[in-house]
C-alpha cells in the first residue's frame, strides 16, 4: 500500500511538458483544472442570484444589482486566472516576450476589443445607460437595454429581436435615452382636419381620445394633455396632440402612436370632424360674368356698397401658448 502511494505521488511529479524552467505536471494540472472549476461554479451562482435578485427587486435597484453582479464576474475571472498562473508555478517574468508580442496584437488587432471592455466598464460604472433603460442611437436603432457585457451592449426591439451594439459605437455616438431616471416623457402625436373645422371641437375630441388611451397619465399641473396647432397645409389644419404616456408606453413607441392614431380617428368621426384628403381649388369667373376688368370692379363696388359687419371670434383655448409660460422650463 506504501509502495502503491509512492508511485502514485511519484506519477503526480512526472514532468508531461518542459520548456526552459517551466515543467508541467499531472499534480500542477490537476489543480489548474480545479480553480477553473469552481471559479465556473461561482460565475454560475453569481448570474443565478443576480437574476433572481432582479425578479424580486423594484425598478430602481435593477441597475445596481446588475452593475453588481458585473462586477463580481469580473473579479472571479481576474481571481481565477490568477489561480491558474500561481497553479501551474509560471514565472512571470518568463512571459515578457509573450507580454511585448500580446503588446503588438493588441495594438494591430485586438485595439477594438480592448477600446469596447473598457467602454464597457465606464457603462457599467458612468450610470448614464442602464439595464432596463430604452434607448434609441443616431441611426434610428431602438431597444430595451437588457445586458451590458464586456464587448457588447444588448437591445431588444418591440419585436423581440436581440441586437448587439460595440460599447464603444454607444459611447461615441448621439445617444437618446427615452427613460433615463425613469421618468415618463412627453410625446407629439401629428394630424390633420380639413379647412373650416371648429377648432374648440377638435381640442375637445382629440382630448377624448387621449384620454380613452389607458396608459396615458392623468392631468397633473404642468403634465397635462394638451392639443396644439401647430400650421397650416395646403389642404388641412395641422394639429399635433400633445400627451404625457406612462413609462411602460414609451418603451413601445411604435404601438403608443398607433394606439393614439386610433384612438384619434374614431373621436374625429364620432364629433364629425372631417380629415381631409389632398385638394386643389378651381375658380372659373368667366361662367359667372366676371371676366375682366369690368367684372372686377363690378364686384369691387358690390362689396364697397355692402354693410359692414364687426365679427368678434369666439375665445378659444390655446394650449400652445400656455405651454410657454410654464414654470418648469428649462
Amino acid at each position: 500500500m506504501m509502495a502503491f502511494a509512492l508511485d502514485f505521488d511519484k506519477a503526480l511529479d512526472q514532468p508531461l511538458l518542459k520548456i526552459g524552467a517551466f515543467s508541467l505536471t499531472p499534480e500542477k494540472l490537476v489543480v489548474a483544472v480545479t480553480v477553473i472549476a469552481v471559479s465556473i461554479a461561482f460565475i454560475w451562482f453569481i448570474r443565478q442570484l443576480t437574476k433572481r435578485s432582479l425578479a424580486r427587486s423594484g425598478e430602481g435597484r435593477a441597475a445596481t444589482i446588475y452593475v453588481a453582479g458585473q462586477i463580481a464576474r469580473y473579479l472571479v475571472v481576474i481571481g481565477a486566472l490568477a489561480g491558474v498562473i500561481s497553479a501551474l508555478g509560471v514565472d512571470l517574468s518568463a512571459l515578457s516576450l509573450f507580454a511585448g508580442a500580446l503588446g503588438v496584437g493588441i495594438g494591430l488587432g485586438l485595439q477594438d476589443v480592448v477600446k469596447n471592455f473598457v467602454y464597457g466598464l465606464i457603462l457599467l460604472f458612468d450610470g448614464s445607460i442602464e439595464v432596463g433603460d430604452f434607448v434609441e442611437l443616431e441611426d434610428g436603432t431602438a431597444g430595451l437595454v437588457v445586458a451590458i457585457g464586456p464587448r457588447a451592449t444588448t437591445l431588444r426591439t418591440n419585436d423581440y429581436v436581440d441586437m448587439l451594439v460595440p460599447n464603444a459605437v454607444l459611447l461615441g455616438g448621439k445617444l437618446t435615452n427615452w427613460t433615463r431616471d425613469r421618468v415618463s416623457r412627453r410625446i407629439h402625436v401629428p394630424f390633420t382636419v380639413a379647412y373650416g373645422s371648429d377648432k374648440e371641437k377638435v381640442r375637445t375630441a382629440a382630448l377624448e381620445a387621449a384620454h380613452a388611451v389607458a396608459f396615458t397619465q392623468p392631468d397633473d399641473g404642468d403634465r397635462r394633455t394638451q392639443v396644439w396647432l401647430t400650421g397650416f397645409g395646403e389642404s388641412a389644419l395641422n394639429f399635433e396632440l400633445v400627451v404625457w404616456p406612462s413609462l411602460d408606453a414609451v418603451k413601445r413607441p411604435g404601438s403608443m402612436m398607433a394606439a393614439y392614431c386610433w384612438a384619434l380617428d374614431d373621436a374625429l368621426r364620432r364629433h364629425g370632424i372631417e380629415i381631409p384628403y389632398p385638394q386643389q381649388d378651381i375658380r372659373l369667373r368667366s361662367w359667372f360674368g366676371h371676366e375682366g376688368a369690368d367684372g372686377v370692379a363690378a364686384a369691387a363696388g358690390r362689396a364697397i356698397d355692402a354693410p359692414v359687419e364687426t365679427i368678434v371670434p369666439p375665445r378659444s383655448t390655446n394650449d400652445a401658448a400656455a405651454d410657454v409660460q410654464r414654470s418648469d422650463q428649462p
